[in-house]
């Protein structure tokens, strides 16, 4: 059937509703308005004010509430507007959610799940723009979700709420206008491993969430050079799923890895390390990276658009990787 990620998202959400009464949706505008992004459209027709609820504008305040309620046995999807805006809740993220499990012994699960919109594009300035999701993959105690394709928005949700500890999604605002084909029967899916969108064996492009479509482009491009890029979806940024990481950088010899993030102590960074730690032996050439200019995303949309990375970015960076491979 014809889906798009936003309408995927949803349909995640819908059924996981469906499955099981304990789950209810909390968040600033997710009600009456249909959710910042639209993607809880049409829920609270279905599901009335107790399931959907609309919060005050205080992060702190119902992320808090999650937390309470997720340890009091319900099973809560909390949305926050953007990731910038979780920054006012991170005391409650970090110290509390990813916390609590460890403070109490292991008396305490806080099977949470904390959905947010993520990265830049759209022209929205620099405090609704960035991609933090590598500040979150630094903490024990959290799982962290990108779903880049429809399957992973339909799926990842599900498989999130069966955890028994809190985990946060990011899904990328450039993605909810995607549209494709998703299976009829489409439902849960795995949430421990990466994936290989495109087989190669000349270079190893390592990637996630709103970058992949970029860098299935560049990839196109490559081959038409006769450069035959492999492409890795890491869908999961913790726990990161090293063995698929190293597995395809052992294949072709080479890697470039794209985030969006700032380049200095990024999740492309730690993804670096680990491959220089584990496959130093494997590789032909130092292994790269296209991440976003060290500055806040500017409004502007050309500034904006010279500050992410780019098709060019990443196609330049894989044939200099060749390159340098002999």
């Amino acid at each position: 059937m014809k889906s798009s990620y936003r309408e995927a998202l949803r349909a995640g959400i819908r059924d996981a509703m469906l499955r099981d009464e304990r789950v209810f949706l909390m968040g600033e505008d997710v009600g009456s308005y249909g959710g910042s992004f639209a993607v809880s459209l049409g829920l609270l027709e279905e599901f009335g004010p107790q399931r959907i609820r609309d919060t005050p504008l205080s992060e702190s305040g119902f992320v808090g509430a999650g937390i309470g309620a997720a340890l009091a046995g319900m099973r809560p999807i909390v949305e926050i507007m953007t990731v910038n805006f979780s920054l006012l809740a991170l005391d409650q993220i970090v110290n509390n959610a990813a916390s609590l499990l460890h403070m109490s012994g292991g008396q305490f699960n806080v099977p949470l799940v904390i959905r947010m919109t993520t990265g830049a594009g759209r022209q929205l300035g620099a405090q609704h723009s960035h991609s933090l999701e590598g500040w979150f993959a630094h903490i024990p105690g959290l799982r962290i979700l990108a779903p880049a394709t429809l399957a992973d928005a339909r799926g990842m949700l599900w498989t999130a709420l069966q955890d028994p500890d809190p985990v946060l999604i990011f899904e990328h605002g450039s993605l909810y206008n995607v549209a494709g084909e998703l299976d009829d029967d489409a439902g849960a899916v795995d949430i421990d491993t990466a994936a290989v969108r495109r087989p190669g064996a000349d270079v190893s492009l390592i990637t996630y969430g709103g970058t992949l479509p970029p860098v299935l482009d560049a990839a196109g491009q490559l081959a038409a050079d006769g450069i035959d890029a492999e492409v890795l979806d890491l869908r999961t940024l913790r726990p990161l799923d090293e063995a698929a990481i190293l597995a395809s950088v052992r294949r072709t010899h080479r890697a470039v890895v794209v985030d969006e993030g700032w380049r200095s102590g990024s999740i492309s960074a730690e993804i670096s390390a680990r491959i220089t730690e584990n496959a130093f032996y494997d590789l032909d050439a130092p292994v790269g990276r296209v991440c976003s200019a060290e500055v806040p995303i500017p409004y502007s949309k050309h500034l904006e658009l010279a500050a992410l990375p780019s098709v060019d970015r990443i196609t330049a960076a894989a044939r200099q990787a060749v390159s340098a491979g002999g």
